[in-house]
């Protein structure tokens, strides 16, 4: 059982149903890697809701004028059963810089672009476009 994966599964599938929100249990790394969609505008809200054991994650999905989700593609890279790690020379751009890699550094969830700026590679959590 993976967590992020199960995040990621839960966003795709409500993606393409057209859904406005999704709900997902509540964990630290699902709240950063929350953060970090919002920032880069793949989704258009994040709130977390309960109390104690009780916490959920909702996440309102972004889609364009034509009604397509802003999310095309998501998909887990390190799994449990197989990390992946990329220092800093070895980060490329995901389709052409439309895309974007999700890093687990030791500055934090970054993406591509951040992580070439402050010099530091990591452990590839996702990759998205």
């Amino acid at each position: 059982m993976d967590p992020i994966a199960d995040m990621f599964t839960k966003i795709r599938n409500a993606q393409v149903s057209k859904k406005e929100t999704v709900t997902i249990s509540y964990s630290k790394l699902k709240m950063e890697l929350a953060k970090l969609l919002l920032k880069t505008d793949c989704i258009k809200k994040v709130n977390k809701r309960g109390k104690k054991n009780k916490k959920t994650i909702e996440l309102a999905l972004a889609y364009d004028e034509k009604g397509c989700g802003k999310i095309n593609h998501i998909k887990r890279i390190s799994k449990p059963s197989r990390r992946v790690y990329l220092r800093l020379n070895e980060i490329k751009p995901v389709k052409h810089g439309y895309g974007m890699l999700i890093l687990s550094t030791s500055k934090g969830l970054l993406n591509n672009k951040e992580a070439i700026k402050e010099k530091v590679g990591g452990e590839v959590i996702a990759e998205i476009w």
